[in-house]
């Protein structure tokens, strides 16, 4: 049976949404395309009809994932209008943020591995971050665009690496204080 233009879409969105969240619960290695395809209920060989290869498919579920983090900062950011920064702070250093890596932060997740990963995925990467720290910029008050992109870019690495200490320690009361400490420090930084 053949699959219509409009099937072939969905079954492609459903797959790089599908990786999108495994990769952050599971890294690029602990992903088979078998897997992933058998999870999604299509066939392997139906993943080579949409995608080059399991680099392709990393590359455009990692664009994906960071399209879906800075609609979340900006659904944050409208939620607390009077305090947008605090309400961003609030939901990105969150125990539910922190404890469902699928839902969450893609570089805070999967960072190591974009580290290693191939050029066009880190350039498709690099576009999301910028993205993620412009918005972030023009939330920021002040005048002087450099300031408030030095404020968006501390504030969004104090994010990333804050989720990613909370997910590697096995205190929970560790945890926590990292999460409260960041808070602080977004708070007092902006």
């Amino acid at each position: 049976m053949k699959v219509t233009r409009q099937q072939a879409g969905a079954n492609r969105a459903r797959v790089l949404r599908l990786a999108s969240r495994r990769f952050c619960e599971r890294g690029f290695r602990g992903v088979s395309v078998a897997d992933l395809m058998n999870e999604a209920g299509l066939t392997h060989g139906g993943f080579y009809k949409q995608f080059a290869s399991k680099e392709d498919l990393i590359r455009q579920a990692c664009a994906l994932g960071l399209r879906e983090n800075l609609a979340g900062y900006q659904q944050l950011a409208a939620e607390g209008r009077r305090q947008p920064l605090r309400s961003i702070a609030d939901g990105m250093l969150s125990a539910l943020h922190r404890d469902v890596p699928a839902e969450g932060c893609v570089i805070a997740a999967l960072g190591p591995d974009i580290s290693r990963a191939d050029p066009s995925t880190r350039h498709e990467v690099t576009q999301g971050i910028e993205n993620i720290v412009t918005s972030l910029s023009e939330l920021i008050p002040g005048k002087s665009k450099a300031k408030k992109r030095e404020k968006a870019l501390a504030m969004y690495a104090t994010i990333v690496g804050s989720v990613m200490l909370t997910r590697a320690v096995d205190k929970p009361e560790l945890s926590e204080e990292i999460l409260k400490a960041a808070r602080a420090r977004i708070m007092a930084g902006t």
